[in-house]
Order: C-alpha cells, then structure tokens, then sequence
C-alpha cells in the first residue's frame, strides 16, 4: 500500500505510463504534467513496458541482501537465553559481546521482547487463538470458595473474628471434619464463549457428573436465547468431564467435546483468567455477611461483566457487543 503522502498511487502510475508508451508524451512532459520528476516517469513508464499493470503495484522495499544482519548462531543464542533466564537486553548484551540494541532488535523480530509473552512455566512464547464466530468452541471449568460464615469472614474482620463467625455456623449448622469447623465449599461452575467471552455461572455444592451436564444443558440454552449456537466445548481432565454422562450429554446436544491436554491450564486459559475476574470482582470484591449473600450478587455481577464492564482482549468492549442476534441489543 501507498504511504499517505505518496505523489503517485497505482492507478496515477498507469495513466502517467500509458501517456507516455501508448499516447507518445515524453517523459519530461507526463512527469510536469503529474509534478514528478522525469527519471520518475521514465521509470514507470520502462516497468509498463515490461509488465503491464501488474508493474503499477507497489513492492516491497526491503534490500535482498543484509551482510551486516544478526548471524543465525547468534539469534539462537540470544532466544536461548531469554527463554531459559528471562534476561534483558543488557543481560544478554554483556554475556554474549554484542550491543544491547543488537539483542533488543532481535528480540522484537522474534516478539519476546516482552516477558509478558513469554509462558512463566515453559519460557515459550505465547500462542494465542481465538475463534471467528460466537459458539464455535466454549470453555468449561469449575472454581471454588470457601463459603462465608454468618458476620463475614476473614478477609473483611480478620482472622480472630473469622475464626470465631466460622466456628459459630459450623456449631449451628452441626458441619464439623475431625473436630474442626467446616462451613463447606461453594463450587462455582463457569462457561465462557471464546469468541466473545460471554459467561455463564452457577453455584452449586459439588462438581459431579450430573452437576455439570445439568450446568451444560442450562448454559447451551442459555446461549440460544442469545442467539448463539454451541458447536464445540473444551474442558479440563477433571473426572466429571470425562464421565460417560457427559459424553452422552455433548453427544445428545450436538456438541464435540475437546480436552486439554494434561497439566496445560494455559490451552484453557480464557476460563483460567475469566475465574481470577470473577474473584476480584465478584468474590472478594466487597464485604459479605454469609454466603447467601453473596450468591444473590452473582446474577447482577455476571449481567455487568457481560453487558457493561470493558473487556481489554476485545477492544475495550463489553462481551455482548460481539453478539449479533441479542434481543434488543441493536434497538
């Protein structure tokens, strides 16, 4: 494409060339008459004579040869140490012998210049995805807090008193494990659409089978009435995703079910990162007098993030903006 202040686009190009090879203009009377210089519509005209229009396009600008370009071995070298130690540019600079702008140079080309974008576990780079269309592949997962005793817990009231309000339920509510007070688990079952990263929860006592295929059907046809069809669903390892009911389940709603493969939490990370947003705007977002509480928040948090709140992996949009078929969305 043409710079924003080129003279001449592909199409000036041409009619400056056919001026001068079919018309017979001279090249110094086509270049006055575009405001360029002859040796310009000398050019043109030399490359239409060779290649017709096609000669008109623009071309790449980079030179074919580069002699003073960084050396493989030294690239490799450079990669190397980025991923096994996460040094910067004048780390590296110093132990290899050559410039800090060198290895910077370097490490943009190959887009690890940034340790955000390199895996923390793996130290390679990230590969990210998306899929082009609402429904074409959701994630599922489930996530879990510890319910809250009656007169908040301990994050609000300190431990002390935490200790005390949890004690305190578990005595009314006859819930102890050897001797020590259990307020029990809030399991929180989440989906989320990778395209638009549209979320459904639902808060339930367990992750068993039948809690999430019962979760999966209610999410499917929660997504319809939004007007997204599930066509795929990518789950973890867990023992209820691998049971035969949720085959059956993904099976009866037309669904194929994918699965991560074993101790990679990053190929499901959109539902990883979606549950560290649903802690800190959700969960521990403010003070909690029980867990009631609490799960009555739920909905009205879950329609601000997915009708409100700026998403950054979107542009800054909220997740609905991505869906086209919601009712009264485009009123």
């Amino acid at each position: 494409m043409s710079h924003v202040n080129a003279t001449l686009t592909p199409r000036t190009r041409l009619r400056l060339a056919r001026l001068i090879v079919d018309q017979g203009w001279t090249c110094a009377a086509a270049a006055k008459m575009f405001m360029v210089a002859a040796k310009t519509a000398r050019k043109w005209a030399e490359r239409y004579r060779a290649e017709g229009i096609a000669g008109m396009a623009d071309r790449s600008s980079r030179p074919h040869r580069s002699p003073t370009k960084t050396l493989p071995g030294v690239v490799r070298r450079i990669v190397r140490l980025r991923w096994r130690h996460r040094l910067g540019p004048v780390q590296i600079a110093g132990r290899l012998g050559v410039a800090a702008s060198t290895v910077h140079a370097v490490l943009v080309r190959c887009r690890i210049n940034r340790l955000s974008r390199i895996d923390r576990v793996t130290g390679e780079p990230l590969r990210r995805y998306e899929h082009d269309h609402p429904g074409s592949l959701i994630h599922v997962d489930v996530t879990k807090f510890g319910n809250i005793p009656d007169g908040g817990g301990w994050r609000y009231l300190g431990k002390q008193q935490g200790d005390k309000n949890k004690a305190a339920t578990a005595l009314r509510t006859g819930r102890t494990a050897k001797g020590h007070p259990n307020i029990g688990t809030a399991f929180v079952h989440t989906v989320i659409d990778d395209h638009s990263r549209t979320a459904y929860a639902e808060i339930h006592t367990d992750e068993k089978a039948a809690t999430a295929t019962g979760v999966l059907q209610r999410a499917v046809a929660w997504f319809a009435d939004h007007g997204v069809t599930v066509e795929r669903v990518l789950s973890d390892n867990g023992s209820c995703y691998r049971s035969f009911a949720w085959r059956d389940t993904c099976t009866a709603l037309g669904i194929t079910h994918k699965r991560t493969r074993p101790y990679r939490p990053q190929t499901n990370g959109k539902i990883e990162r979606f549950h560290r947003t649903l802690a800190d705007g959700w969960a521990y977002a403010r003070f909690y007098d029980s867990t009631n509480q609490r799960n009555t928040a739920l909905p009205g948090w879950l329609h601000f993030y997915n009708h409100h709140r700026a998403h950054s992996a979107i542009g800054g949009r909220p997740p609905v903006s991505r869906l086209t078929n919601v009712p009264g969305h485009h009123s």
